[in-house]
């Protein structure tokens, strides 16, 4: 089955735009598979690993179909953890960015319950969840779900792995019985499916597995990078290896456009490739590339596919990418003809959990990197010079320009200045020294020790013993 594209769903204008400016082109194969059925009113069981899309597969079909007008609670998603809740909220947000009137409120353990109270006085429409923090308000009677139509329960064999599954029985015995249920798990277990025989009807099964996969040509590395540090971690990189074909890889249109300009202003041959452009205008970008008249080329992934070029040294995933799969198809540019390649993901503390899953998905050693020094590039630079000068030694075409330098000696107004003063000139010219400040890395030391003396699947432990990120997320501002 092919991927749909956003643009060809029968939703709403306002949610199109909302996806359009979260820069989402296609849909992953699990939101291709789901969201269509969801949309129709039909209960799902879907089995899909983590880091494939799913808050978008069952989120764009409850923001388009629930009631605006709601008073009550319509839509309630069950996830396993405090993490995921503030995740699943925030992907919820973006989607409902033109859709002001729909209200959603995560409620989780670890926070004050007095202040979940005051939100949900706000009356939202949509709760996003973790069934013990849920059933706490149950019982208080603070959060009423007798007029509930869609429910979700995100991650549903690690809620059973909690030890949830009493919760959940509960919980769905209190729901009303006409409802949409939507289930998703990265494994169908005997108790998984148990849960769907009892409380789902009728369900359409969906099932999008991974297929085991290696990359032993491409040397994987990540660095922790923040944000606002991206462009300078990426053009040090870049100066370091002094690559002459790279792609680098960006979630959405929009950072596109911005890394190109970014990257043209200090001087890179760089063009940028996505789905908004006319087809003269790829055809025209790809030209340049593979003729080296552009050296780096920005795309998204859907923009990036066919791109059939051999001597790509390097890949960098600006952005991590949305699915498993985006980052197998990314690193595969380079190491192309039985060549090596190089690839380098940028990770923020939030990005952890995704780049463990695609370790886990590649079976691929993925290798911790410094973020590069000034000094550094310049000792690489001059090594650089220094080899150039060899050759031109080696071949005597220098010779030409010698009583050109005799005569400059001659013509100077000071005898302090001599033959090697002016070859430092010209080195400092080449080199030029490199200016600004030293980067600290986007992870905590402590969190960061930590996850490489225990390895990464170790890591960041399971999501009951990681500690919440410090961001506070409430009531949805109207």
């Amino acid at each position: 089955m092919e991927n749909i594209l956003f643009n060809d769903l029968e939703i709403s204008k306002e949610l199109k735009r909302a996806i359009g400016h979260m820069g989402f082109e296609e849909a992953t194969p699990i939101q291709s598979q789901s969201i269509v059925p969801i949309l129709e009113g039909k209960d799902v069981i879907a089995q899909a690993p983590t880091g494939t899309g799913k808050t978008c597969a069952f989120g764009i079909p409850l923001i388009e179909t629930i009631d605006m007008e709601a008073k009550e609670v319509r839509g309630l998603i069950l996830c396993p953890t405090r993490e995921l809740v503030i995740q699943t909220t925030e992907e919820l947000y973006k989607l409902t960015k033109y859709k002001n009137s729909i209200r959603i409120v995560p409620i989780y353990g670890g926070q004050n319950i007095e202040r979940q109270i005051t939100a949900l006085k706000k009356k939202p429409q949509i709760i996003v969840a973790t069934p013990g923090r849920l059933m706490d308000h149950m019982r208080r009677h603070t959060i009423k779900l007798e007029h509930l139509t869609n429910l979700v329960l995100d991650e549903a064999d690690e809620m059973l792995n909690m030890g949830f599954r009493e919760d959940i029985d509960e919980i769905l015995k209190k729901v009303p019985k006409e409802r949409q249920t939507v289930l998703f798990s990265a494994t169908l277990s005997p108790a998984i499916l148990s849960i769907a025989k009892t409380y789902l009807n009728h369900p359409e099964k969906i099932q999008v597995t991974k297929k085991e996969i290696t990359v032993p040509s491409i040397q994987q590395y990540y660095l922790e990078v923040s944000k606002e540090n991206k462009i300078e971690v990426l053009a040090r990189l870049i100066d370091l290896n002094n690559y002459k074909l790279s792609i680098i890889f960006c979630n959405t249109k929009r950072m596109v456009d911005q890394l190109s300009e970014e990257l043209v202003a200090r001087g890179y041959g760089a063009e940028g490739l996505h789905g908004d452009m006319r087809q003269a205008q790829r055809d025209r970008v790809m030209k340049k590339f593979k003729s080296q008249e552009a050296e780096i080329l920005i795309a998204t992934d859907v923009a990036a596919r066919g791109i059939d070029v051999d001597n790509v040294e390097a890949v960098f995933n600006y952005d991590i990418p949305e699915d498993l799969e985006y980052y197998v198809h990314r690193i595969g540019r380079t190491g192309r003809a039985n060549k090596t390649g190089t690839s380098y993901t940028f990770v923020g503390p939030r990005d952890m959990y995704k780049l463990r899953e695609i370790m886990r998905y590649t079976k691929a050693k993925i290798k911790y990197m410094k973020i590069p020094k000034l000094s550094e590039i310049e000792d690489v630079k001059t090594d650089r010079v220094f080899r150039e000068i060899n050759k031109i030694l080696k071949s005597e075409q220098h010779l030409k320009y010698t009583d050109t330098i005799e005569k400059y000696l001659s013509e100077l107004q000071t005898e302090d200045i001599t033959s090697l003063d002016i070859a430092a000139a010209f080195l400092s010219r080449e080199v030029r020294e490199e200016k600004g400040r030293e980067l600290k890395e986007a992870v905590p030391d402590k969190r960061k020790n930590k996850f490489r003396k225990t390895g990464f699947g170790r890591m960041a432990g399971n999501s009951r013993q990681r500690k919440p990120y410090d961001r506070k997320v409430g009531i949805k501002v109207q």
